[in-house]
């Protein structure tokens, strides 16, 4: 590429980056004034000098018009240096620029070899010294804009070196080549300058970019960390911090503000029979449905999986909320359109209204335990949080306290429920059932402490409790005695119960009488883990029993997997087994179901002469219920045992 090319690509393009094109003309707005006032100040001096001795037109009008544009300009430049422009307004007044530093260059130039002919030497040098200070000044002054500067300086310094070397004179040919060596110096210096100023605006318009994109990864990270990617709606996370701003804006305001918890019931059956995405498309239909119907004070939040919800900031009281309720659960009731078919559900709300110095934990926890009252009384509809509830929830946490900080091997007691084989006129074992005798509240249900134990977490050392004395009993019976006890979803689904569990049977080795009795229910939670527990159980020689049969999802995949001995018919199918003929035909098939997989089966809730006779007739055999015997206390079970063993006994039960 030629000398020549390089400098028509210098001129033509000043600038590479809208933000190099700003950042020089704010830049040259501080110098260019500058430039122009120096500019001026020489010429003057110069054309004052050689008033004596040139033409008039030489040393007042040439000068004055030139000194005249440079003074317009200058003040184009000073006014316009606060002026905020777009970068293509720039890249045109740097051109402009440029073009016009050479045209005055030249102008200058051509002015000042017109008074060279008219003075003495010294006069002679003046002019040297004038062309060559002032150019390397306006060069300075154009150092951010290379082409600018490059302009000025090869229009003056080619025709100076030039026209010095032609006169002949050594002197001013030295000159000549001292400032084409100056001049080519600077040029270089100034080139240099150029490029680093050029890549500076770069690193910072760099930098300036990339702050701009982290900043925008960091809205972005904040708003998918407060939203819900599936419905859009606010999260629990967002949900939780504006409850606490509703709630310091209604203490201040002196007023209150309700929250509810909705909640899609049996959603979990619609992801197993429908699938995940028509699961996904409920939701987001579910998450329209509720916007579609809040006011404008109330704030929706998708909180977890099937659950959504709300702060009413507006006016509040019992019979809004109620009000709410019913909308909210109505809309709900409304069939689902799916691809995969129409999906029909129902919702359950719990509201509760704030008290003075609540916190958002507080309130929520009221909106729960509400949300868990519609589910248990009032299913598919809203329950708003009362005294009532109030009065539970202190009886429950009091209960559950006590529970927490109860010596269990002394407050935990058994009792024995007698499992009845038909065939062989026989008990063949009992199922050991855990009850909780408080000092403080005296006799407490299996159905309110067993849920609670397992809720926090302390079921485990319950179910030891339980199996250390059923240890301890099967060493007072027969061998042919087995002993049922019941495991929770806790113990089968870790590890560290499963060894604590093994620890008691190794300290008392013997023959194991012990059978443990899972819920499909404990099962399905962990199907491989539980497989894992009940092969570690098998292998102290226990059994395994299947409980509540027939009342969970996928029972024959359970069946087919676990290692079972046996299966228990649940109650809900025996009580209707004598006036149904659904219900029969369902026992006869999981009868014989047992007796093909080569397990036996246990009919739990057996309370009648009538449906004890039903269930001979469909095959079955082993039977457990108040008509064989109410749970017994421990020292009850030997006069039960003896007494069975007596004729009458026998022949009664024959009977049967």
């Amino acid at each position: 590429m030629s000398l020549l090319t390089r400098i028509s690509r210098l001129v033509s393009a000043p600038t590479d980056t809208p933000e190099l094109a700003l950042a020089q003309w704010r830049a040259l707005s501080r110098q260019i004034p500058l430039m122009y006032v120096m500019l001026v100040s020489n010429t003057l001096i110069v054309a004052w000098t050689h008033s004596a001795v040139a033409p008039l037109e030489l040393t007042v009008y040439v000068p004055a018009a030139l000194a005249a544009l440079c003074v317009v300009r200058m003040l184009m430049w000073w006014r316009n240096r606060h002026k905020v422009l777009d970068p293509q307004k720039a890249r045109t007044n740097l051109r402009a620029m440029i073009w016009v530093g050479a045209a005055l260059a030249i102008g200058f130039t051509a002015w000042s070899f017109s008074l060279y002919p008219y003075g003495d030497a010294y006069l002679q040098s003046q002019i040297a010294f004038y062309m060559g200070i002032t150019t390397i000044g306006c060069m300075f002054c154009l150092m951010h804009v290379r082409a600018a500067a490059l302009a000025v300086g090869i229009c003056v310094l080619g025709p100076f070196a030039v026209f010095f070397i032609a006169t002949g004179q050594q002197t001013l040919g030295a000159i000549a080549i001292n400032m084409v060596l100056v001049v080519t110096v600077l040029l270089i210096i100034l080139l240099s300058n150029s490029r680093d100023f050029a890549d500076l605006v770069a690193s910072r318009s760099a930098i300036a970019q990339r702050q701009l994109e982290t900043q925008r990864l960091g809205e972005e990270n904040q708003r998918l960390a407060n939203i819900d990617t599936l419905t859009g709606l606010p999260n629990r996370r967002s949900f939780d911090r504006q409850l606490d701003l509703a709630l310091q804006r209604a203490e201040a305001e002196g007023r209150q503000i309700g929250v509810a918890r909705l909640d899609l019931d049996g959603f979990k059956s619609i992801n197993q029979i429908f699938g995940q995405l028509a699961g996904d498309r409920v939701l987001v239909e579910a998450a329209r449905r509720i916007e579609s119907l809040r006011r404008a004070d109330t704030f929706v939040a998708r909180l977890e999986s099937n659950t959504f919800g709300l702060i009413l900031a507006g006016p509040i009281d019992r019979q809004t909320l109620v009000h709410a309720g019913e909308v909210l659960c109505g809309a709900m009731r409304l069939s689902f359109e799916q691809p995969e078919g129409v999906i029909r559900l129902t919702a359950s709300a719990g509201f509760a209204v704030s008290q003075p110095d609540d916190t958002g934990d507080q309130l929520f926890d009221r909106a729960d335990y509400a949300l868990s009252a519609a589910k248990r009384e009032a299913r598919g509809s809203a329950v708003v949080f009362s005294e009532v509830h109030a009065r539970e929830i202190s009886k429950v946490r009091h209960m559950e306290h006590l529970l927490y900080s109860a010596d269990l091997d002394d407050e935990i007691y058994v009792v024995l429920q007698p499992q009845y084989d038909v065939a062989l006129g026989a008990t063949t074992g009992f199922e050991v059932l855990a009850r909780w005798r408080s000092p403080v509240l005296g006799e407490i249900s299996p159905a309110d402490f067993i849920p609670m134990a397992e809720r926090t977490g302390r079921i485990s050392k319950i179910t030891q409790c339980v199996l250390r004395k059923a240890l301890a009993i099967s060493r007072t019976l027969p061998p042919s005695i087995r002993l049922s006890v019941n495991l929770s979803a806790n113990d089968i689904g870790s590890t560290t119960a499963i060894e604590q569990i093994v620890a008691l049977f190794e300290r008392g080795r013997g023959p194991c009488q012990i059978d443990f009795e899972v819920t499909e229910t404990a099962a399905m939670r962990d199907l491989k883990q539980a497989n894992q527990s009940l092969l570690i159980l098998l292998g102290l020689g226990a059994r395994i029993a299947l409980d509540d049969f027939g009342t969970g999802h996928s029972s024959l995949t359970h069946v087919q997997k676990l290692p079972l001995h046996r299966i228990k018919i649940d109650r809900s199918f025996v009580a209707e087994v004598t006036n149904d003929i659904a219900s029969r035909a369902i026992v006869k098939t999981m009868v014989d179901l047992c007796r093909n997989l080569g397990i036996s089966c246990v009919f739990e809730g057996v309370e009648t002469e009538e449906q004890l006779q039903a269930l001979i007739a469909l095959g079955g055999t082993v039977m457990q219920g108040y008509f064989f015997g109410r749970p017994m206390a421990v020292d009850e079970v030997e006069t039960y045992l003896r007494r069975e063993r007596t004729p009458v006994q026998r022949e009664g039960r024959a009977a049967g």
